[in-house]
């Protein structure tokens, strides 16, 4: 047998890339648009040596469980959920500290550098991607919740698995409603709870103009702007694939962006108010000092803090935090 017959059979008889299971949440399954864009993640990804086995989840907890367990070699989850895995990154998705889309991108383009990949990994994990989800506003029943004062007593839903949006609301004097990403939207459409925050991806899909109604409101103040992560576990991957990863998921933020104007724009304009010049900034001091406060009780993690505060800086120099070191 000549050698061009030897390796014709080596190819044949040779067994295909080990594949990497992918588990995505999407509230809205393999139909749904995060997970249309992690197939097109899964393409990209040949190129660095990846063979994406997807599968869709309604459910973030379980999709979250079963990655812990090792039944996942990878996981696109949100931010939130994702900080159980990588602190650091995780706690981009706090109260106030990302004002703005502008903000968000310089974040994520600082951390997809390599200079960058040692925060990245925790443990057996690795953040291979960080993804715009849009900022989260406040969506309530009534207009007339237009206030600090006016939300006292009000039922707010909050996410079961984060501890910083029950301390907030309790802070406001309002009544936190345990709940997960599956059933908030409810909630709040059926009466149970007053008020949700939320992003504008969410508006059309979970129906919220049910909630909203005639007498409902979305403030056009961001409290947080959302993120998604995707997480590997390094060991399951091509060596360097983590840093292609983020390179790559930088080259679609423009999309992203599109994405979430898009959703945002879907909400119709009688819903969208604007907060008074005088309550935004009583509103920026409150959400300050519960992140002060949330990372002193290790909640947020203090180097995200500092990271955050020196982008708003660059891009504000002359804000009063500018001058202090408290974050």
């Amino acid at each position: 047998m000549n050698k061009s017959s030897v390796l014709a059979l080596a190819l044949v008889v040779a067994p295909a890339a080990q594949a990497q299971k992918f588990c995505v949440y999407d509230p809205i399954g393999a139909q749904g648009g995060i997970y249309a864009l992690v197939k097109d993640y899964a393409l990209a990804a040949k190129a660095w040596g990846g063979n994406l086995d997807l599968k869709a989840y309604t459910d973030e907890r379980v999709a979250s469980e079963d990655f812990k367990a090792g039944q996942c070699d990878g996981v696109a989850l949100t931010g939130l959920r994702g900080r159980s895995f990588n602190p650091y990154v995780g706690s981009i998705d706090s109260i106030g500290a990302v004002p703005s889309y502008q903000h968000l991108r310089t974040v994520i383009q600082v951390l997809s550098s390599p200079q960058s990949e040692a925060g990245m990994k925790k443990g057996a994990y690795e953040i291979a991607g960080i993804i715009p989800l849009g900022a989260a506003y406040v969506f309530v029943r009534d207009r007339n919740i237009n206030s600090i004062e006016k939300a006292a007593g009000k039922k707010i839903a909050v996410l079961d698995f984060d501890k910083s949006q029950a301390r907030m609301v309790q802070q406001l004097g309002a009544q936190p409603v345990s709940s997960d990403i599956t059933n908030f939207t409810a909630k709040f459409n059926n009466g149970q709870v007053d008020i949700v925050v939320a992003p504008g991806i969410v508006y059309r899909p979970f129906e919220m103009y049910k909630g909203l109604g005639s007498t409902g409101a979305v403030y056009r103040f961001p409290l947080i702007q959302m993120t998604g992560n995707l997480i590997i576990r390094p060991d399951r991957f091509p060596a360097g694939f983590g840093q292609k990863s983020r390179q790559y998921v930088v080259t679609q933020l423009d999309l992203a962006e599109r994405t979430i104007q898009q959703a945002e724009a879907d909400i119709p304009a009688k819903y969208w108010l604007d907060l008074a010049p005088s309550d935004q900034s009583k509103y920026v001091l409150m959400m300050r000092e519960a992140r002060i406060q949330l990372t002193r009780d290790g909640i947020y993690d203090a180097r995200m803090m500092n990271l955050l505060k020196r982008v708003r800086c660059k891009i504000e120099p002359a804000a009063a935090e500018c001058s202090d070191n408290l974050e």
